[in-house]
Parts: structure tokens; C-alpha cells; sequence
């Protein structure tokens, strides 16, 4: 039980981190004394009274910087002398080819799941929140939060009805205006409406542009004005006036809106002041700077981008289950216009999501990160096994004319009494729906599902190739039945496509094909420590682990602290020693908003309009090059050694063209540590002086985190 084996007390004096990289000085034997309480990166070599120079006849790649990123619970510097140190170590790297192995391209990426509000709300542009009025489902009377009234009952009545144009979402809100223009039952000047606020206000800055998109229907000729007001509505930032003659039948309209003024908790209205009845529908609020014009935030996808991920795990996660099948991710109806996508529910998390960021918009998001995309689709097993939804449960991979509508109600019935699945859910659901999400991401634009990717304006194939078939549900009733029903049809139809089992083979085989397996993680900073060392002694055959989820949680993790990220530091560099065996690994979950603190720990924490990254977002920072690099042998010798753990790696620099060797050392322990570096196997006149930059980050307490008001402590 990793809960009751890691549930250890830490030593207050524990965990800092220093980082440093540059061309190696006269020598490449460094003495590191390592004290108490800074994280450190300098991009030169040491100072020259730590290195001595020792050249190997190897041959190695030219142009080396040597680079280090130490980890460890006191202040470091470099120096000559003891300094009080009361341990020593020697860490001998061997930079020659003969001893070195290439990890994978694409070590390290990102998992995006839609939690804590991190697409809607976050990520994904869209400022109006419950565009459809349809939080509540395709029935009436539905939820419109957090949509208000302006005015009172005597002015006008709101309601909602099923007339709306759309299809797969038929709720529209109908707007009864009491009041009039004039007489004695005049409207007050202002007008009365509606107004959404968006995810706990709208952030709506001084000369920007922003896109409003409705949909209207009036048996009157309709005078609305569209306005962005401050969270009292008394400050206008920027208004327009919708006007229709003839809008009898739906009839969309849009307005570009130019911000006068700067409020971060800002508000959209619809007001009139014209006696009648108006129904709206699909209400849209989308700043013009998103990403490439993509939907996406800048600032966010910035964050995530600078942390060059070589792959995109989406959309989940147990989003993707749902608590209810009911609820699970349906991809076909995240994909073609935004207007005409129905939303779910995504009970787990408890929130509305208009899916706004869908199918589409995640291999987008990959493509424009330079990630290869991971697919995660539900595999016919809620999040709650006991929660099987009998009566509206439909086929989840539903093809027309290939497959059943609907599982057999009386074995599916029968099985659910008697608390057990008698029978593999896929054998009544069907594959096809999977095979056909595969075709809209890779297809030829002329197939059927590639067609609709084309007109979305893609017409080239995503690089989708890998998809996992669920999550985190090997432990559950007929799991192996499903996946090999998945497995089958997939790669049947696609060969080149990497299946990810969500068994875990790290200890013991699989018995059941797949390319990956995944592994979850989520212990406190000794356990993370200690997970370092989890795939030392893996099957070195077989399927390769992907580590879709790790983080430090649990006690004193907080929302991000020094503690945490040190500890994640020494598992990742456990899995570069290990990365013949491990294939892929991302830190979970990825997005928070303050708003919605349903799961913590996050990497980067967001506001309306602010964000920072919490210690384990920068630590990712020293492993960006991790991907595709060389890891090199080294060996670490220390008089206790439980609390050193160390790698090497050498890389090219793009923007260079020069290869730079690397060494990271984390050490978790209580003690000072004089830490000696000693290379062979460089060629000779293969490093190169540099100038010197030197980045400090520090705290005095190890539990410090980042905020708001100091993103960058």
C-alpha cells in the first residue's frame, strides 16, 4: 500500500534545487558544497576554483557545454573547500559515445483534462459561460445559471422552451420584455435584459477587440444592444446595437466589440427597451488574440508551449468516463460548428462544459504545441462501475447501419441486479465509433470522417498515433473484455497505431497485448522520492510504461510547494535512467482555475486575467531538452547514497547547431553534501569558454509556493 509505506515525516531542512549550465572551465572535476536554501541556474561554467580539467580520448560531440541541475535541501555553491560538509560524493559521467543510449523524442509532454475549470473557463477563450442556456440538459425548464435577469417581474419574464434551430440542442431562453419604449410602463433607460458574467468575470482590457456571436428570433422587429459593462453593470467598456427587421426565423448576427476601458470581472448584457418577445440562443463572447485565431488563451497556451511538450494527452482523464455513461465524453458531438454542439455534463468534476474545446480543437492544440497527440476515449465503463445508466444508455461507438442502437436492456438489466456484468459491455457497443474519431484525425480529406476535419478547416491529417482505450480502469468489471474488443478493430484497421492499456506492467507482465501501459502516481514528496527507482527492475521486453500521471499530493503538498517539486525532480530523472523501458511521462493535472480548487496539486494556476506556475511547472523547465537527448552512463558514489539520485544527458541546441552535455543531481536528504563531478570521454578541445548568467530562485521555507502576487518567488 503506497499510502501507509510513504506516510513519513520530512526534514523541515530538506529540498532546494540549483540548476546550472554552460561550458565546462579548465576542468571537469567540480566540488559542490551544498547548503542550505536557494534554487540557482547559471548558463557558464563554474568558477575555476571548483574544476580541475581531465580529458578522455573518447570521442565525444564537439562543441560540450557542460550543464548541471542540483537538487537538494541546502544552499549550494561551489568551492574548494569542505566548508563543513559532512558527507562527500563522486559522480563520474561517461561522456563517450560507446557509453551512451538515445531516449525518446518524445519523453516528456503535457496531459490536458478538463478540470478545475481548465478549458472552459481557462484555456479555451470563450467568455460566456452556458452559451445554450442548456446547463441543464435537453429538458425544460433548463439551468441557465449563471445567466441574470435585469430588471424585475413586473418588466419582463424569462423562461426557456425547445425551439431552438439546433438539433442537438434545442434549448433556447424566451425573453417576455413587459415594459415599452414609452408610455406609462416605460422600460428604464438602461433597458432590461440579460446578462452573463462568464467564469467569475469576463477580463476585458483597454483597445482590444472582442467577437460577440447570437442567435435571434422575434415575430417583432428587434432592437437589442449588446454592451460590456463592469460587474455592477454601471460602467460601460464597449457597446453595439443589434438590430433586425425581419427576424421571424433565426437569424444569427454578430458584432465586433472595441474595449474603452480595462475591467478584469467584466459582464456581457442584452438589453432593450422595446415591449415584446425575444428568444435567444448560442450567445458567444470571444476576445479576437487567440492563438493563431485558434480559440485558445495566449497567455495560458504560451505557459504550456514553453515547456516544448513532445506529446498531448487528452481530453482525460476521468472526465472522459463520466460518473454515469450518460455523461462520458461523446467525441462526435464535440466536432462541427460550436453553435450546434450539445454540451455535456462532465459529472465527475461537476461542471457544464458547451465542449467548445472538442475533438477538433485538441488536435489542434497539439499540432500547435509541436506534440504528437494522445487520444483518450471511453471504453464502455463509467468512472462509478456501480453506476450504470440502464434505461439511457445508447451505443457509446454507434456507426449507422453497422451496429445495435442500444445494449440488450434485459442482460444489461439482469447483470446490474445481480451486481456484476455477465457479459463484456463492447460486445453490444461498438468499435466503429472509435474507428471513425481515428479517421476524422488521419483520414484522407475525401473519406467520410475526413471530409468533416476538411471543412472544419484542416484538410491535412493530424499525426494521431497513439490512443488509449480509457482510464484508470483495469481493475474493473470486464475491462480486459473491452479493450481487447478495442484493440482488435484498431489495429486491424490501423497498424501504426500505438494501444495504450490502462494495466499497469511495471512489476508484473500484462496478460493482454498492448504497445504501452500506463502508470499513475500520485504520493507525497518521500514517496515521489522514492518512486524514482519503480522501473530499476521492470521487464526490459514488452510493452514500454507511459507515466500519464504523476505529481506530489497528499499532505503538504498544498498548491505547489518547494518540497513537491524536488521530489518529482528525482522521479523524472529516475525515469531518464530508466527510459528504455518508459516511453512517455506527464505531470497531472496540468490547468486550476482559483476559482475552482476541486483537485490540487496543478502546475499552473490562472485567474480571468492572471497566472503563474507552481515550483513543479519550473522544475519541467530543466528536463525540455530531455526529449530526444543522449543519456549518458554515470555512476554516483556517496557515503549515503539513498538521498542522491543523478543523471547526464547530451543534446543539440536547434538554435545553434552545438551539442551541450548536462548533468542533474537531486538530493533529498537532510545533510550538506560535497558533491564532485568527475567526465571522461571528452574529446579533446571540445568545450568552450563561455561568458557567465546566473539565475537565483530561493526560499526559506521549504513548504513555498508561487502566487499572484508573486508568480516567480
Amino acid at each position: 500500500d503506497k499510502k501507509t509505506k510513504y506516510k513519513s515525516s520530512y526534514n523541515e531542512g530538506r529540498c532546494k534545487l540549483l540548476y546550472e549550465k554552460g561550458s565546462a572551465p579548465k576542468d571537469n572535476r567540480i566540488n559542490c558544497n551544498m547548503k542550505k536554501g536557494v534554487l540557482l541556474r547559471t548558463t557558464d561554467g563554474l568558477k575555476t576554483e571548483c574544476c580541475e580539467e581531465e580529458m578522455g580520448s573518447s570521442r565525444a560531440p564537439c562543441s560540450v557545454l557542460l550543464c548541471f541541475f542540483i537538487g537538494f535541501c541546502t544552499l549550494c555553491r561551489c568551492s574548494a573547500t569542505d566548508d563543513g560538509a559532512n558527507q562527500t560524493a563522486l559522480l563520474s559521467v561517461n561522456a563517450s559515445e560507446a557509453a551512451a543510449r538515445k531516449m525518446p523524442k518524445n519523453l516528456f509532454g503535457v496531459f490536458f483534462e478538463e478540470i478545475n475549470h481548465a478549458g472552459a473557463g481557462g484555456l479555451w477563450a470563450e467568455l460566456v459561460q452556458n452559451r445554450g442556456f442548456e446547463a441543464g440538459g435537453q429538458s425544460i425548464p433548463s439551468n441557465i445559471y449563471p445567466w441574470t435577469i435585469i430588471g424585475d417581474e413586473s418588466s419582463l419574464n424569462v423562461s426557456t422552451d425547445l425551439s431552438s434551430c439546433f438539433d442537438r440542442n434545442k434549448v433556447a431562453l424566451r425573453m417576455e420584455v413587459l415594459c415599452d419604449s414609452t408610455g406609462n410602463n416605460a422600460c428604464p433607460p438602461e433597458g432590461v435584459g440579460i446578462y452573463n458574467p462568464g467564469f467569475w468575470g469576463m477580463n476585458i482590457e483597454q483597445g482590444k477587440t472582442y467577437k460577440v456571436v447570437l442567435f435571434v428570433r422575434s415575430s417583432e422587429p428587434v432592437h437589442v444592444v449588446v454592451s460590456l459593462t463592469d460587474a455592477g453593470g454601471s460602467k460601460t467598456l464597449s457597446t453595439a446595437s443589434i438590430i433586425a427587421d425581419n427576424a421571424s426565423k433565426w437569424t444569427k448576427v454578430e458584432a465586433l466589440l472595441e474595449a474603452k476601458g480595462t475591467d478584469h470581472n467584466s459582464r456581457l448584457q442584452l438589453t432593450t427597451t422595446r415591449k415584446g418577445v425575444i428568444w435567444f440562443d448560442q450567445v458567444s463572447l470571444m476576445p479576437l488574440d487567440t492563438y493563431k485565431r485558434h480559440g485558445f488563451r495566449k497567455d495560458l497556451f504560451k505557459m504550456v508551449a514553453d515547456l516544448k511538450p513532445g506529446f498531448l494527452r487528452f481530453p482525460g482523464g476521468c472526465f472522459v468516463e463520466g460518473s454515469w455513461l450518460r455523461n462520458a465524453v461523446r467525441w462526435k458531438e464535440t466536432i462541427g460548428p460550436w453553435e450546434e454542439r450539445p454540451g455535456h455534463f462532465g459529472d465527475v468534476w461537476n461542471y457544464w462544459t458547451d465542449d467548445g474545446l472538442g475533438h477538433y480543437e485538441f488536435l489542434q492544440l497539439a499540432e500547435d504545441l509541436g506534440a504528437v497527440p494522445i487520444w483518450v476515449f471511453n471504453n464502455g465503463i463509467p468512472h462509478i462501475v456501480s453506476q450504470i445508466d440502464v434505461f439511457r444508455i445508447q451505443c457509446l461507438f454507434k456507426l449507422e447501419n453497422l451496429c445495435p442502437l442500444t445494449l440488450l436492456e434485459n442482460d444489461l438489466q439482469e447483470s446490474v441486479t445481480m451486481m456484476k456484468l455477465t457479459l463484456p459491455i463492447s460486445y453490444h457497443l461498438c468499435k466503429y465509433e472509435i474507428l471513425d474519431g481515428i479517421e476524422f484525425a488521419r483520414g484522407d480529406p475525401d473519406s467520410r470522417w475526413g471530409s468533416v476535419r476538411a471543412a472544419m478547416g484542416h484538410p491535412e491529417p493530424f499525426k494521431l498515433i497513439h490512443v488509449a482505450v480509457g482510464n484508470e480502469d483495469c481493475g474493473k468489471p470486464n475491462y480486459r473484455g473491452n479493450y481487447l474488443e478495442f484493440y482488435h478493430a484498431i489495429r486491424r484497421a490501423y497498424p501504426d497505431i500505438n494501444i495504450i492499456s490502462n494495466c499497469d506492467g511495471s512489476t508484473l507482465p500484462l496478460d493482454h497485448p498492448a504497445d504501452l501501459y500506463e502508470f499513475h502516481t500520485y504520493p507525497d514528496a518521500n514517496g515521489m522520492f522514492s518512486e524514482a527507482h519503480h522501473f530499476d527492475f521492470s521487464s526490459r521486453s514488452g510493452p514500454k510504461a507511459f507515466v500519464s500521471e504523476y505529481a506530489v499530493h497528499g499532505d503538504n503538498s498544498g498548491e505547489g510547494t518547494l518540497l513537491g517539486a524536488l521530489a518529482e525532480a528525482g522521479f523524472l530523472i529516475g525515469l531518464e535512467r530508466n527510459s528504455d523501458v518508459v516511453a512517455l511521462a506527464s505531470y497531472a493535472p496540468l490547468f486550476l482555475n482559483d476559482n475552482d480548487k476541486t483537485w490540487v496539486t496543478d502546475a499552473i494556476i490562472f485567474n480571468s486575467y492572471q497566472l503563474y506556475g507552481i515550483p513543479s511547472y519550473w522544475m519541467q523547465y530543466f528536463f525540455i531538452e530531455s526529449n530526444g537527448a543522449t543519456l549518458l552512463n554515470s555512476t554516483l558514489q556517496a557515503n549515503s547514497s539513498t538521498s542522491l539520485i543523478a543523471s547526464a544527458i547530451t543534446w543539440q541546441n536547434p538554435e545553434d547547431n552545438k551539442d551541450y552535455l548536462r548533468v542533474k543531481v537531486v538530493n533529498f536528504g537532510p545533510n550538506n553534501v560535497n558533491l564532485k563531478i568527475s567526465i571522461d570521454g571528452l574529446e579533446v578541445n571540445s568545450k568552450q569558454p563561455s561568458g557567465s548568467t546566473r539565475t537565483v530562485l530561493t526560499s526559506d521555507n521549504v513548504t513555498a509556493g508561487n502566487s499572484f502576487e508573486e508568480p516567480t518567488k
